[in-house]
């Protein structure tokens, strides 16, 4: 009896008692639920914490990390037990444990500790699959294809001006292979690349939701693959694997009469695969690409990122994909070289998202068809149609009208269109596969193909818009009591979500080009309103294979084509290659990634090597300057501030930036040389630009003294002075704004900054002057390339949306504290201007929801915050000494969670831990 007692008394001590108040929730690697091809062999673990309790923060967790999800239930981690490691780290935590092998699949669990002595209960379980770590990994794979373009005809970087070698359309085609399943199926994972684009098929259904798998890259030096999980989609016996595959920018065909932006070849659509099959009795076997493939020419015969796709139904081939199926006339595969290296695509892949039907119908002299529907975003049509056998459909899809009510593609590149010819069954149903375009109206045109008038045109059944776009999850809200700003938000938030592809592009249609000033730029706009780590990661890869042994980074990346207009000014702009400098930093500051600094140190050095070489005197004066402000000339390079103030402001914060970077890796000494060289281009661009009489930085536009503090290129006995000068031009002109494509955002930054938030909102609520009312009043669904909505260039432009960070930053006054990582320490300072009563703004931080809500009366003012675990945030609440504040209804005094800090410029601050919070300061 006494042992049995003993033993009972052992159990219950070794059983942990978990707070029931504290729990573990959105478990990722590698920022990601789940991912599959991870090719860290640390990759990253986060987690947050939930807690009804104020306050609360990690002091301690251990990770478990298995092989099988059995051991993880019994609480054992045969890969990785970390045991309890005290820290507060619940972002980036590396993984530690034996090496990781590729294609194997680990499961992992979390538990932490807090400050209050209590623990959680383990999380629930998660996984991450690894990816192909080295070319073996691929198992003897071979590049396969329809057919070879010549090794003389391949053309990686054309310049702008250059003459075709190809004059011919190419195969798209069909690529398939029957395969045999004897046993019971584990798990099966496939690896595919296919540059440009592919599509995978397992027994004739499409795998996954993706669509232009997988995302571009410089094809000449590596591509991107993809992993998919197929356990639920291959069945024991007869198996038959098909793909797809399209051009992209792998292979932009020159075929007359389609829009043609760029001359890039790399090649004929081609694939890699490898399917691994994991049996239940341990053994594995692979399918792979080889010679034993089959192809044929696909239904789709043509299909370009820049003209458009047609689509010929009676070229299908039912069944083509599934077993059984008689491959007679179908040639063997050509085995071919394709990119150098293969690299997992971590990103998110582009989908399909909101779905557009049409709000108004107008039928044109000519007979077309021209549907308007209501919004301008990026993507591609679905059709239903009946009719006879190669009756035709034609869609050409368009920003704009033209004064006759027919669709206006000029400013966005002419002839890009959609053809579907009918096999004359029924209701046919067709989507795009391979190419997109940015569009509100949609002119269709149809043709018979009977010479008899009796048979008719073929019957429109339904048309529709698919917006697609990168599946980077939403992570932040806003909405306020002014109606423009809400008006503003969507506009801005349409130009994001139109050009986050597998690049961030500046267009959906002329261009779909990587333009890097809009990255770092637009960077905090995007990242208030979705989670960007791993595209941004992407971004910073596609610079370093971008790089030029020089150490120049070109304007555009991955790059397709050398521009020669205008020289080198498209090619090498500080502004927009310091992207390669400015984007880690920004990874790390929101996201806590110090891996990204570590792997792009050497392109930023390189890059500030090149700088250096192209400075006279440390100032540099090439490139485009303030692209696109408000002169008096048409729209363009900079026409206001002077060529080598922003390019030299640039490259000062550049510098300083890499300061603070080599101190946090280690290395003083490159630190003191960059702070050296730092000193010595602030003195010259003072000397150059600065004229001590006028308190004015070169012509005294907004962009130059607006650039010049915020990068602390002035002197601090004149900030003031140049400050006053800046809100002065604004002021002069009606409260009018003339700073470009770099300026705008610095504009915004200072003004922020210096606490007059009232003059942003008198420059952004107005309709009358070129700006964001200004486009809504001219009918933009989607923020336009130019303040004045011209219809001469885009409609649909990444570039000018640095409003929404003033919406998240200074309306609802969430901001990360200087010095925080990925908001571990949080200010909320809400801007109560203007007419504006209440703003409502969330963002889902790497640590959880910060959230700001606040309301205004002529006698109190109200906010709720609610701040997440593991942080501490700063509120300043608009208050006077003489204001009586309460906290949860209930006096300051009595609030052991929250410590004032006094006031301060009309403000009361006070100090929280994390929980939610009920300010409200009245009158007394």
């Amino acid at each position: 009896m006494h042992k049995i007692s003993t033993l009972l008394l052992a159990m219950l001590i070794s059983i942990q008692v978990f707070s029931q108040d504290l729990s573990l929730y959105d478990i990722k690697c590698e920022n990601k639920v789940n991912p599959l091809g991870v090719e860290m062999l640390s990759p990253r673990l986060s987690w947050k914490i939930k807690s009804a309790n104020r306050g609360v923060k990690q002091v301690a967790y251990r990770v478990l990390v298995s092989d099988d999800l059995s051991n993880l239930k019994q609480n054992k981690g045969n890969v990785w037990d970390s045991k309890k490691v005290t820290s507060s780290a619940s972002i980036q935590v590396p993984y530690s444990g034996n090496r990781l092998q590729p294609a194997k699949k680990y499961f992992w669990k979390v538990m932490i500790w807090d400050n209050n002595n209590k623990s959680s209960a383990w999380s629930d379980p998660a996984s991450f699959s690894m990816g192909l770590l080295s070319p073996a990994d691929w198992k003897g794979a071979k590049w396969i294809a329809y057919e070879k373009l010549p090794d003389s005809l391949i053309t990686p970087l054309p310049t702008d001006k250059k003459v075709d070698k190809i004059t011919t359309n190419n195969v798209l085609p069909l690529l398939r292979k029957d395969f045999s399943v004897k046993k019971k199926l584990k798990r099966a994972t496939a690896f595919v690349a296919g540059p440009g684009h592919f599509e995978l098929s397992i027994n004739g259904k499409k795998v996954g939701d993706h669509f232009l798998d997988a995302g571009w890259t410089k094809y000449d030096k590596e591509a991107l693959y993809v992993s998919f999980d197929l356990t639920d989609k291959i069945k024991q016996g007869q198996n038959t694997v098909g793909v797809m595959l399209g051009n992209g920018f792998y292979y932009v065909p020159p075929v007359k009469g389609r829009f043609r932006k760029l001359k890039a070849a790399f090649g004929y659509p081609k694939m890699i695969t490898r399917i691994v099959l994991e049996y239940s009795d341990g053994s594995s076997e692979n399918v792979i690409s080889d010679q034993s493939w089959k192809t044929a020419p696909g239904p789709i015969v043509f299909s370009s990122i820049y003209g458009g796709e047609d689509y010929n139904a009676n070229l299908e081939q039912n069944g083509w994909n599934k077993p059984g199926f008689k491959a007679t006339n179908w040639r063997n595969v050509l085995l071919v070289d394709g990119p150098p290296k293969l690299l997992s695509q971590m990103a998110e892949p582009l989908k399909v998202f909101e779905q557009f039907t049409p709000v108004s119908t107008n039928t044109l002299p000519n007979g077309d068809l021209v549907f308007d529907l209501g919004q301008n975003a990026s993507g591609i049509i679905e059709l239903q149609v009946k009719g006879n056998k190669g009756d035709t459909v034609r869609i050409a899809p368009a920003e704009l009208l033209k004064a006759d009510g027919s669709v206006n593609q000029r400013p966005t590149g002419s002839p890009f269109y959609f053809t579907y010819i009918l096999k004359g069954e029924g209701l046919e149903t067709w989507r795009p596969r391979f190419t997109y375009y940015g569009f509100r109206y949609l002119q269709v045109a149809r043709s018979s193909a009977s010479k008899t008038k009796n048979n008719g045109l073929p019957q429109l059944v339904g048309i529709k818009g698919l917006h697609t776009r990168n599946a980077a999850p939403r992570v932040g809200e806003f909405v306020s009591s002014n109606e423009l700003f809400n008006k503003t938000d969507k506009l801005i938030d349409w130009a994001i979500k139109s050009n986050m592809a597998s690049v961030f592009t500046d267009c959906p249609h002329r261009e779909k080009l990587g333009w890097l000033e809009e990255v770092h730029l637009m960077g905090s706009s995007m990242r208030y309103n979705y989670d960007i780590s791993n595209l941004g990661r992407k971004n910073i890869q596609d610079m370093k294979t971008t790089q030029l042994e020089n150490g120049l980074v070109p304007e555009t990346a991955p790059e397709y084509v050398k521009f020669e207009w205008g020289g080198d000014m498209f090619r090498d702009s500080p502004e927009w290659g310091s992207n390669s400098v400015i984007m880690p930093w920004y990874m790390y500051q929101w996201y806590g990634d110090r891996q990204i600094l570590e792997s792009s140190y050497p392109m930023m050095q390189k890059y500030l090597s090149y700088l250096q070489t192209k400075a006279n005197k440390h100032i540099l004066s090439q490139g485009l300057g303030d692209w696109y402000d408000l002169g008096p000339k048409p729209p363009g390079v900079s026409q206001l501030t002077p060529m080598g103030v922003t390019g030299t402001a640039i490259y000062y914060y550049d510098l300083n930036i890499m300061d603070s970077i080599a101190q946090m890796l280690g290395k003083p000494a490159d630190a003191e040389r960059y702070r050296k060289l730092a000193t010595e281009v602030k003195a010259s661009f003072n000397q150059h630009f600065f004229n001590k009489e006028t308190k004015q930085y070169a012509t005294g536009s907004q962009t130059a003294n607006a650039m010049a503090l915020y990068m602390d290129l002035v002197e601090p006995q004149y900030r003031d002075a140049v400050l006053a000068n800046l809100i002065k031009d604004i002021r002069d002109r009606g409260n009018a704004l003339t700073a470009g494509d770099i300026g705008f955002r610095y504009l915004l930054r200072v003004l922020e900054n210096a606490g007059r938030s009232d003059v942003i909102f008198d420059m952004n609520s107005r309709t009358d002057v070129p700006g964001y009312g200004y486009q809504l009043a001219k009918g933009a669904t989607s923020l336009t390339e130019s303040w004045a909505a011209l219809p001469t260039v885009s409609n649909n432009h990444l570039m000018l949306g640095h409003l929404m960070e003033w919406f998240y930053s200074g309306l609802g006054g969430i901001r990360a504290t200087d010095g925080a990582i990925a908001f571990n320490k949080i200010d909320i300072k809400p801007e109560p201007v203007g007419d504006v009563n209440f703003a409502k703004a969330s963002y889902d931080s790497p640590y959880g929801t910060i959230r700001s809500d606040w309301k205004k009366t002529a006698t109190d003012f109200q906010i709720t915050v609610e701040v997440p675990a593991n942080t501490t945030a700063t509120i300043h609440i608009p208050a006077n000494a003489t204001d009586l504040i309460k906290v949860d209804d209930q006096p300051l005094s009595n609030q052991k969670n929250v410590q004032f800090a006094g006031f301060k410029d009309g403000r009361a601050i006070v100090k929280v831990g994390s929980g939610t919070y009920q300010f409200n300061a009245s009158k007394k």
